[in-house]
């Protein structure tokens, strides 16, 4: 075989290769998710009955902070979340702090959304606006959904299941005064990195433990290694950020907290990292050998994605904008 062959048969070959990895990056990739028409709609203690129009993360804030909670299959964990959060909220020191609560119930196959609306009836002088997902979007697709349409002027992701402390907000909201005085785009993260050598940490498992690390060391090479801690349920947006990164996400499992500040870092957007107290809680949905394999395949899908510039970040919404799947 004389060299222009080779270089012919090489050629062809890293061809092919690349079409097919290319093949396959759009087949793993996820689509757009279809917004259901109810999915824009809400109800609340004023309107139990009747659904009322969400409205979008565009239009000015009406409120101080919006805390967005996905929740899916959570009526056993959710209604003491929501009571800690609201005794902690309604304390004399906090007076004048407006806030709403977002339920994004994810397509539940159990009374999650009645539950919550329940609780609403229970305390009516606290806003708790209850949204019904037709189908499972996964958390991080609950999540967007309620940041995109959050009233707030900051906006706050927490987990369902009270694992977070919930009074911790207050060393976020002190950060974001330091870092964006004058509400500009910015994220704080609570972080549990500080924990690794307690005992929250050390007594799970020894498999969970070292998929901790590994996950970690791969976010390093991803790009968000600045970060000690991507994966806390407990973190606070402005809105100038959430109109900025929202409209853009892609991933909806476990990972889509890794997107959301690899997005924040394209923007060039401060993001600050903020030791918070956490504690294990039991019926947690997260499948330790499944999900870490998922979580792999989706990093990988993320970065080959943003290395070929096929998702890309774009303006933030502004009002006359429409909200669409993934900035689409």
């Amino acid at each position: 075989m004389d060299q222009s062959t080779l270089l012919y048969a090489s050629a062809t070959l890293l061809a092919v290769t690349f079409a097919s990895c290319y093949v396959a990056l759009i087949i793993l990739s996820p689509a757009p998710r279809e917004e259901y028409p109810s999915e824009r709609t809400y109800r609340s203690a004023s309107s139990p009955t009747k659904h009322l129009p969400l409205g979008t993360v565009a239009e000015p804030p009406s409120l101080d902070l919006s805390v967005i909670v996905p929740a899916y299959n959570e009526t056993e964990r959710l209604p003491g979340m929501l009571r800690d959060a609201i005794n902690h909220l309604n304390k004399p020191a906090l007076k004048g702090r407006t806030y709403e609560f977002v339920v994004v119930d994810d397509g539940s196959s159990d009374d999650t959304a009645q539950l919550a609306l329940k609780f609403a009836l229970d305390f009516p002088k606290t806003e708790i606006r209850v949204v019904q997902l037709v189908k499972n979007a996964g958390k991080g697709g609950a999540v967007r959904h309620g940041m995109l349409h959050g009233r707030g002027r900051r906006l706050l992701m927490v987990d369902a299941d009270g694992a977070s402390r919930f009074e911790d907000l207050e060393l976020l909201w002190k950060e974001m005064d330091r870092i964006a005085p004058n509400e500009e785009a910015s994220v704080v993260v609570g972080s549990r990195a500080h924990l690794v050598k307690t005992e929250a940490v050390v007594k799970r498992s020894f498999l969970r433990n070292v998929l901790m690390y590994g996950l970690h060391t791969i976010l390093r090479i991803v790009g968000v290694g600045h970060i000690r801690d991507t994966q806390c349920g407990f973190k606070l947006f402005s809105r100038a950020a959430a109109q900025s990164i929202f409209p853009y996400q892609h991933l909806t499992t476990w990972i889509f907290d890794v997107e959301l500040l690899l997005l924040a870092k394209q923007l060039r957007m401060p993001v600050a990292e903020v030791p918070i107290e956490w504690h294990e809680v039991s019926g947690s949905k997260l499948n330790v050998v499944t999900d870490s394999l998922q979580m792999l395949r989706d990093l990988l899908v993320l970065r080959a994605n943003h290395l070929l510039g096929r998702w890309k970040v774009g303006p933030p919404l502004s009002k006359s904008s429409t909200v669409r799947p993934n900035g689409k």
